[in-house]
């Protein structure tokens, strides 16, 4: 029994060694388990697995030619077709958004016609305005007067052309009546072989024409009383326009303002006055050098004595705010009017009257009194009347110019406050670049020294200035 306890501890000594044992040989195959999940499968071949040629492709082999690997297709397109590209939709995009933004001036054209002639008209009226508030009259009343005051004068000038016409038109049908006449026996004794039953015939399918087409003419007549219509109802929106541009002007300009970006705010604030001193300066001058040609066309053609001449000087001082087509159809219609009622001989005349005016016109007047604020290019000039012509008829090609004027100055204001606020942000130079960026003062012209001995210095290059 002594011997008992002794074998009970080698036994239970040789189980725990056993225990520590497994554990160690568990631990071990754990963690060859591990290296081997750790590590990559190895390839499997054709011949271990015949499947495997289906989803494996071996590598080719080293006599095979090598074969360069495709770039990226934004590195294969050329730098400029890609500029090209990013170019292109952008301007996309602004023909898409100038195509809506004319759609929609189409449908309000009336609107649009009516609230740019009050521009126009303000523009005219304006000074007036500021001089009646200088001599103490309140900004209501100064208003009042001036709009009562340039619409009645306008009125008058209608009314006296409708008079004039009205007056002249059975002096003036007789007298091309009698032109009629005269081009007929013309061209009966011209050496073109011209026959009175030849002229006959003329007459007779004009008539024929006219008498077919009266269903056309009767709807043409229906479609000017819808033309009256509207524009009336243009003079009127033009009229209420004008007298609240006159009146609160600079409110409304405040309130547009705030329409506009806070970054883009500034540029907008400045550019505004210098177009509208632009547009100003484009509506005094244009009326100046309308007025001057319709007196001094109207002079000519009266001293020439050709009916209506105050009603074609009107029409002249009208056609005058249409730049160069305006001038040459009232000009034509000058000549024309002298022509039937006058001769060939009188007719002449008017032209060189005409174009004498205009060239003086062209020449003197208008560089004198525009001057450089409202300087066009005769090109964007014909350009510009073209286009608000076939956009927007007779009263387009009246705005086109002035609103070129006003884009013109507007964007070279905006260039020039862009490349002042890039300066201004720009970061400033330090070190030795601010001494070699700061400006080089120019040394004044040096004087020969005076005689005597050399200048001393107390050290190495050092030279003192000479003695004055």
């Amino acid at each position: 029994m002594s011997k008992l306890p002794g074998w009970l501890g080698r036994l239970g000594a040789e189980l725990t060694e056993l225990g520590e044992r497994l554990e160690e040989r568990r631990a071990a195959a754990e963690a060859e388990a591990d290296r081997d999940a750790d590590a990559e499968p190895p390839i499997p071949t054709a011949v271990d697995h015949p499947a495997a040629t289906v989803d494996h492709v071996p590598p080719p082999p080293a006599y095979a030619p090598s074969v360069a690997v495709r770039p990226d297709p934004v590195a294969a397109i050329p730098w400029g077709m890609r500029v090209a590209a990013e170019a292109g939709w952008r301007l996309l995009v602004l023909a898409g958004t100038l195509w809506v933004l004319m759609r929609v001036i189409s449908a309000v054209q009336l609107v649009v016609l009516a609230f740019v002639a009050a521009l126009l008209v303000t523009a005219m009226l304006q000074p007036t305005v500021a001089r009646l508030r200088r001599y103490g009259l309140p900004r209501g009343l100064a208003t009042a007067v001036t709009a009562i005051l340039g619409f009645v004068i306008m009125g008058l000038v209608g009314w006296f052309v409708v008079w004039q016409v009205m007056d002249n038109l059975d002096t003036l049908s007789d007298k091309v009546r009698d032109g009629i006449d005269e081009l007929k026996r013309w061209l009966l004794d011209s050496p073109f072989h011209v026959t009175e039953q030849q002229i006959n015939d003329v007459a007779k399918n004009l008539s024929d024409t006219i008498g077919t087409n009266t269903e056309e003419i009767t709807s043409a007549g229906l479609q000017g009383v819808t033309v009256m219509v509207e524009v009336l109802t243009g003079i009127l929106l033009a009229m209420f326009s004008t007298l609240f541009l006159l009146y609160d002007g600079k409110r409304i300009w405040q309130w547009v303002l705030k329409l506009v970006p806070a970054q883009a705010r500034p540029g907008v604030a400045g550019a505004g006055p210098r177009a509208w001193r632009t547009l100003t300066a484009y509506v005094r001058g244009t009326v100046l050098v309308a007025m001057i040609d319709a007196i001094f066309i109207g002079l000519g053609i009266w001293f020439l004595d050709v009916p209506m001449a105050v009603p074609l000087a009107v029409f002249i001082f009208l056609f005058a705010f249409i730049p160069l087509v305006g001038a040459v159809v009232s000009g034509a219609l000058a000549v024309v009017v002298a022509l039937v009622t006058e001769g060939v001989f009188t007719a002449l005349m008017v032209l060189l009257v005409v174009l004498a005016v205009q060239q003086i016109e062209g020449h003197v007047l208008q560089p004198f009194i525009l001057g450089r604020a409202v300087r066009v290019h005769p090109l964007a000039v014909v350009l510009s009347v073209a286009a608000g012509g076939m956009v927007a008829g007779i009263g387009g090609a009246v705005v086109a110019v002035p609103l070129v004027a006003v884009t013109n100055t507007v964007v070279g204001y905006l260039r020039t406050y862009g490349q002042e606020a890039a300066l201004r942000h720009a970061p400033q130079p330090r070190g030795a670049t601010a001494i070699g960026a700061a400006p080089t003062p120019i040394p004044p012209p040096s004087l020969p020294p005076a005689p005597g001995p050399p200048p001393t210095g107390e050290g190495e290059g050092e030279v003192k200035p000479p003695v004055q």
